[in-house]
């Protein structure tokens, strides 16, 4: 009897979700529509290349396994790919199959650009008769991939934004929009791809702007009829990123503009960044038409970054600044700063120079007055990675002690304290917080917290351990 398409792709699934981390499938496998199954080749549809080739690097191996268990020896799997780069007139998306499970071909077609002589064109934000290659490209040199941490707050974005940057204009995410809440990144992250592109090819012309800044110049260009110059100028860039572009909310005449500006550098092989608070399907007072050729690329959302990247964005930082500060008050910082990176930030200014002016030691009590100052509720957020750390550090354990494989008494009850700890001090589910740590089920947890609480009653010296920790965890 014949398998169904969709019952074979869902047993996939399942064995996926179990062997990749939850915020890993819920970014690359639960947008996966299985289309067909023909003997022992499963067809499924991606959303764009960039996915089919981000799967087909990471996870093929995963994906192999998951199908031989299902298909038996000699399983295949084909794709379709939705790619949306070509505008089309009635805007539905072309589909492009696609091999697997040998070495791709990269669909690149090298665009034939117009050998246009734009020297007399006026430069909004310079002077007139500027040469095209100088223009400024009003970006940040210290906005670069080198100093943009990875998470999975950002990792779609991010690992999309640097392969624009290897060949820009030519991926078939374009543009790409990103969004997400304020001081999450947006802005670094698009200007990091404009400082790469930059520095990989030099006779690219980039360009960052605001939306205000746009909608401000388009403005001045109307009222001394210099619209032509305007459009021109910008028609002449390679890759433009415009940050903010919910500023163009309600103003009819700069999304008449932009949407001229857009349609001919997507149809030139030119690369669009765009940012914004809101994802494209969420924005209010912005044209259909120029939301639909948002959505043309890939939308990347940046979301909270979890507090194993919050500090790690703090260790970068102050690697970048040259600060030297404790572990112990990167992990006070972390734990209480967590709506966005540009207030960790702030934090660690803060922190720096309290100390230099009153010349102080950073210390947890400064760090202590210092957030309690930044953040009326000043409750923790934890996780079950930051309560691993704080036991092992109790125990001088190593950091992956907990979650690895063996038996040594002092090992398994450390794990089963972090047990304990993550039931009481988390809203995760037995079987999340067994997961994470050591890849245990719900049933061991359980039978952690049952042990721990017994040992609080029968032995002192045990409860005077879970009594230190749990200041140490509250601080």
């Amino acid at each position: 009897m014949s398998k169904d398409y969709k019952q074979v792709w869902d047993n996939c699934l399942r064995f996926i979700k179990d062997n990749v981390k939850a915020a890993e499938y819920r970014t690359w496998f639960e947008t996966i529509v299985p289309i067909k199954l023909d003997g022992k080749l499963l067809t499924i549809q991606v959303p764009s290349q960039f996915y089919y080739e981000y799967i087909e690097e990471a996870y093929i191996d995963l994906l192999r396994k998951a199908l031989q268990i299902e298909l038996g020896e000699g399983a295949g799997l084909e794709y379709y790919v939705v790619m949306q780069n070509n505008i089309r007139p009635d805007d539905r998306p072309t589909i492009t199959k696609l091999p697997t499970f040998d070495k791709k071909e990269r669909y690149n077609k090298p665009v034939t650009l117009p050998n246009e002589d734009h020297s007399s064109i006026k430069n909004p934000f310079v002077i007139p008769g500027i040469p095209r290659v100088q223009i400024d490209p009003k970006l940040n040199n210290r906005n670069t991939f080198n100093r943009l941490v990875e998470g999975e707050f950002n990792r779609l974005a991010r690992s999309a934004g640097y392969a624009i940057a290897t060949n820009p204009g030519k991926t078939t995410f374009n543009p790409l929009f990103i969004y997400g809440g304020s001081g999450l990144g947006k802005t670094h992250l698009a200007q990091a791809i404009g400082n790469e592109t930059k520095d990989r090819f030099q006779d690219k012309v980039v360009l960052y702007v605001s939306g205000h800044e746009f909608h401000t110049q388009f403005a001045y260009a109307t009222q001394n009829n210099t619209r032509t110059d305007f459009l021109h100028f910008y028609q002449m860039i390679d890759l433009l990123i415009v940050d903010d572009i919910h500023e163009f909310a309600g103003k009819p005449k700069t999304q008449d503009i932009f949407f001229e500006i857009f349609n001919n550098l997507h149809q030139n092989g030119k690369q669009l960044i765009i940012t914004s608070d809101t994802a494209p399907a969420d924005m209010d007072g912005i044209e259909e038409r120029l939301l639909s050729r948002f959505k043309w690329g890939l939308s990347a959302e940046l979301t909270n970054p979890d507090y194993d990247s919050r500090k790690a964005i703090l260790k970068q930082f102050a690697y970048n600044e040259g600060i030297e500060i404790g572990d112990d008050i990167l992990d006070y910082v972390a734990a209480h700063i967590t709506n966005n990176i540009r207030e960790l930030e702030g934090a660690l200014i803060s922190l720096l120079a309290h100390s230099t002016l009153n010349k102080e030691t950073i210390t947890i009590d400064l760090a202590r007055q210092i957030i309690d100052k930044l953040v009326k509720n000043t409750t923790r957020e934890l996780s079950v990675s930051y309560i691993q750390k704080v036991v092992c550090d109790y125990f001088n354990l190593q950091s992956d002690a907990i979650t690895s494989k063996t038996r040594k008494r002092e090992i398994v009850q450390a794990r089963q304290i972090a047990m304990y700890f993550a039931k009481h001090m988390t809203k995760l589910s037995l079987a999340t917080i067994g997961s994470q740590i050591g890849g245990k089920d719900h049933a061991t947890v359980l039978h952690a917290c049952k042990t721990v609480n017994n040992l609080i009653d029968t032995d002192r010296q045990f409860k005077g351990y879970i009594e230190e920790i749990e200041k140490k965890l509250k601080i």
